[in-house]
């Protein structure tokens, strides 16, 4: 345990609801996917994950129970039952099918949170192709990358951010159709766009899905690497049942859960857990379309009786930051767990949580890649401040030496590996498999984590293998950042990191050389960071950009980001034997 953060102890019974997982050791020696499965519905063998989720409690003992309470960024209020779900996801899919959409077919969501796009994740399920949900903020170079790598032949999108896709929908050539949410923010259509109600208003209320099975493509959620354009890390529909069993046992839904996930359904948290587990245990989920808010977020706990809570980091600091007083402002009473994840959350952030609310933060641990929680701090085991917990008990995560051999040792340093098999795999990196090949060695799927497991089995996370930047849980790759810097005509050659920062964890930060001609001045400052945020967006941009006049390299011209980080931050700058001699 680290200094000062004794282990957070846990009276089972007195807690508000009876853990679905009571024994974390009992389970882990019992746990079965099969048994798992039998809460999974595949009506003659078909599985797809919008019936499991959607369907299934539409036609049954759920139908009219409310599936999602929408609150839009000025507070109006939607309910739609399981049924309204049903309904308007089969408009959805009749829709998309009426423009020759078809199975395996690449579908890109750009749009804020509203219910359209969880009507169109899920009408595009049905018809069998493959959903890719964007992240709003995304500028349109990242935009045009992963619909350019995926081959997409749609883009769904709001008034408010298609000026993004007409600045690059040109360099796309697969794409077919811009479908434009429009009437919600009454807005006209353009000439050659598609309006959401014009197709979708007059679609069919019934809809036979397409037939799919375990492994059928579901999904694709783009990742960043250290070189390269990003990565769209594909799953199956095999994958709903590790969201329907971790939902069970790590977020521990109860029937009368009222549920809460703050994160953006760009990002593969707001798809496996805004959508896929609480959909598939048929709990009742809150959708804020508005941004975060220290009062408004408590606002909302108090005003729809949140019970279950899954956020950030990142957010909790800026919880932090705010103070308690905000949260002893609000009648918080109904909330009885709360988790986090997408970044380390250092043991400050775990125990701020009973100092304002009366409960600790539940920090968890899983990638893109994993499509599912792979390790957990569970509301009936003892938290270990700093660590990502336990393994889930279906799957096997450990820590192995450089020749994949598991460290038995407590606490000694190693790589955070997964054994292959677990259902929510990904099953590639869409049209890099010699990349996909590569996260796969001694038997096990490297993670790019480095890790050490006290004598527990408590996992404590301690860095990454390689540069991937995480800023606010929005892995960046530097390679995508350097690539936009130097498209500017100032910039000659472009260096980024991440920077540690007290509120994102890191941010990121970008060293440039300037071709002859041009000199650091206010105004070039200036259009280097509007060159940034345009074609990046906020997400993805640097918060720093410094001028220097050589970036250090290695003799075969590699930038070497471990030595610029290395000097930024005052550490040691290791093995230079490498670098380049001026």
């Amino acid at each position: 345990m680290i200094e000062g953060y004794p282990e957070i102890a846990k009276d089972v019974a007195a807690l508000k609801a009876t853990p679905n997982l009571v024994d974390w050791a009992t389970e882990r020696r019992t746990f079965s996917w099969d048994e798992q499965w039998k809460g999974i519905d595949r009506p003659g063998g078909m599985l797809n994950k919008a019936y499991e989720c959607v369907d299934r409690h539409a036609n049954g003992a759920r139908a009219n129970k409310t599936a999602i309470i929408w609150q839009s960024a000025a507070g109006e209020i939607e309910r739609y039952s399981y049924l309204d779900f049903k309904k308007q996801s089969n408009k959805a899919a009749n829709a998309l099918r009426s423009l020759g959409i078809k199975k395996g077919e690449r579908v890109f969501i750009l749009a804020d949170r509203i219910p359209e796009l969880y009507f169109a994740v899920f009408g595009t399920l049905k018809i069998g192709a493959i959903t890719a949900p964007l992240f709003s903020a995304f500028g349109p170079e990242p935009i045009k990358e992963r619909v350019s790598r995926a081959e997409g032949c749609t883009i769904i999108t709001t008034p408010k951010l298609l000026p993004k896709v007409n600045e690059i929908r040109s360099q796309l050539p697969s794409l077919r159709h811009v479908i434009v949410i429009a009437h919600r923010e009454g807005k006209p259509v353009a000439a050659g766009d598609i309006a959401w109600s014009d197709i979708v208003g007059p679609a069919s209320e019934e809809f036979e899905i397409e037939p799919t099975g375990p492994d059928d493509w579901s999904i694709m959620h783009f990742t960043s690497g250290t070189t390269g354009l990003p990565k769209g890390a594909a799953h199956v529909h095999n994958a709903i049942v590790s969201h329907y069993a971790t939902g069970k046992y790590v977020l521990d839904f109860h029937e009368d859960d009222i549920y809460w996930c703050t994160a953006d359904p760009g990002w593969v948290t707001g798809t496996s857990y805004g959508m896929f587990a609480p959909f598939s245990n048929g709990v009742t989920s809150l959708i804020d379309e508005g941004g975060f808010g220290a009062r408004r977020w408590f606002e909302n706990i108090q005003k729809h009786k949140v019970t279950v809570w899954y956020t950030a980091p990142t957010a909790i600091r800026l919880l932090m930051k705010a103070g308690t007083d905000i949260p002893k402002s609000f009648d918080l009473s109904s909330l009885r767990y709360a988790m986090s994840v997408g970044e380390p959350l250092n043991p400050e952030g775990v125990v701020w949580g009973i100092e304002a609310f009366g409960l600790p933060f539940h920090d968890n641990w899983w990638q893109t890649e994993t499509g599912a929680i792979m390790c957990a701090n569970y509301p009936s085991m003892p938290i270990r401040p700093g660590s990502m917990g336990r393994p889930f008990p279906g799957v096997d995560v450990v820590i192995v030496d450089e020749q994949g051999k598991e460290i038995t040792e407590p606490m000694v340093e190693g790589a955070l590996v997964c054994k292959p098999g677990w259902p929510s795999m990904f099953r590639t990196y869409w049209n890099d498999q010699e990349r996909y090949d590569s996260r796969f060695k001694n038997g096990w799927y490297y993670t790019g984590d480095k890790a050490k497991r006290d004598e527990d089995g408590y996992i404590w996370f301690v860095g990454r293998d390689d540069d991937v930047i995480n800023t606010s849980g929005h892995l960046v790759s530097p390679f995508e950042v350097e690539s936009v810097m130097i498209e500017h005509a100032a910039v000659a050659e472009a260096g980024v990191i991440g920077k540690p920062d007290a509120i994102a964890m890191e941010v990121v930060k970008a060293f440039v050389t300037l071709n002859d001609g041009f000199e650091k001045t206010d105004a070039l400052m200036r259009d280097l960071n509007r060159h940034a945020r345009a074609r990046l967006g906020p997400a993805v941009a640097p918060k720093e950009i410094e001028v220097i006049d050589i970036l250090p390299k290695t003799r075969s011209g590699k930038i070497m980001r471990r030595l610029l980080k290395a000097r930024e931050l005052g550490l040691p700058e290791g093995d230079t034997s490498t670098l380049e001699e001026d």
